[in-house]
């Protein structure tokens, strides 16, 4: 197995995985991504984005191509649809060991990113960009005038209905209880909302269309009976799981599973950040990630500068 060493290896090529791979090569450290997939990360499977700075509308693929010219115009080395067997973050150096190689690195940047729980019902996957939607704020635009329906009864189900409301004419809210789990001061600003309608103890069993979404089939958890429900878009607020199965464990996590860091992306190991939708933060967005990847690279460099001057002390 061929051994590669680099100062900084960063887990994932999505916006926060760039954007620390942009920093950390700039601070003159050698620097590598390796993504278990094509690099880009989730927003290369946006249609459009309109909520980054710079770009009135662009494709997400469109925008994570810029991202990886940058990084390449600084020479960071890339590693895509790598098959990751071991990731140690504890020995030092870490090391990540894939089918094809083994990386060494003083330093570990996680940007392995989250994806919301599925509703796992037929339709959801043939749908997605074409009605169903994980996040409002990227696609609730699209909804203009129309109707949607937002699955879920946590704080992410109902702000993200309220969000929906800005756009769509009604906004239903299915909910598999007959009361919401969100904070009473958030449930008491949706029941004031005109525009939102509660569907209580239904669950979505099934994601209907054409080309585009037309409707959901609804059951009642109370009497089984189905319904079908008229929308326009599908927006499931059922939950986030980080990306976070290879190296479970070893860094403190919160009770989602997420990955503390402190504000300088530092994890509860030395030497090892994560950045972007992994790590515990209140907002998971383009532009949060590429925010969060510059700190955590700024700090990766300062923490591979300490190392250094220790071993110049110590000779």
């Amino acid at each position: 197995m061929e051994i590669k060493e680099f100062d900084v290896v960063i887990l994932g090529g999505g916006p926060a995985g760039f954007s620390a791979g942009i920093y950390a090569s700039r601070g003159a450290v050698s620097t590598a991504i390796i993504d278990i997939n094509m690099m880009g990360g989730q927003p290369s499977n946006y249609l459009e984005l309109e909520n980054y700075p710079g770009f009135a509308a662009i494709g997400g693929y469109d925008l994570m191509e810029k991202f990886e010219e940058h990084a390449d115009k600084f020479g960071v080395n890339k590693f895509p649809m790598q098959e990751i067997e071991n990731i140690d973050l504890i020995s030092n150096p870490k090391i990540i060991k894939t089918k094809e190689f083994e990386f060494r690195a003083k330093s570990v940047i996680l940007a392995m990113g989250a994806q919301p729980m599925k509703l796992g019902v037929p339709g959801e996957k043939e749908f997605v960009g074409r009605g169903v939607s994980y996040c409002a704020v990227c696609d609730g635009a699209f909804y203009k005038d129309k109707t949607v329906a937002v699955v879920g009864g946590g704080n992410a189900a109902v702000e993200e209905a309220m969000y929906l409301t800005k756009f769509a004419v009604k906004v239903y809210l299915v909910h598999r209880r007959d009361e919401l789990r969100a904070d009473k001061i958030v449930q008491e600003r949706a029941f004031k909302n005109e525009k939102i309608e509660f569907v209580w103890n239904n669950v979505v069993k099934e994601i209907k269309g054409d080309s585009l979404v037309n409707s959901v089939v609804l059951e009642n958890t109370k009497n089984g009976e189905q319904s079908e429900l008229k929308t326009d878009g599908v927006f499931p607020y059922i939950g986030m799981r980080p990306n976070i199965e290879l190296v479970n464990g070893q860094v403190e996590q919160d009770k989602g599973g997420f990955i503390v860091t402190d504000n300088t992306m530092q994890t509860s190991i030395e030497g090892v950040f994560a950045i972007g939708d992994i790590r515990t933060t209140p907002l998971r967005q383009v532009i949060t990630a590429a925010a969060d990847g510059a700190v955590g690279a700024v700090y990766a460099v300062k923490y591979i500068e300490l190392l250094k001057e220790a071993q110049v002390k110590v000779k």
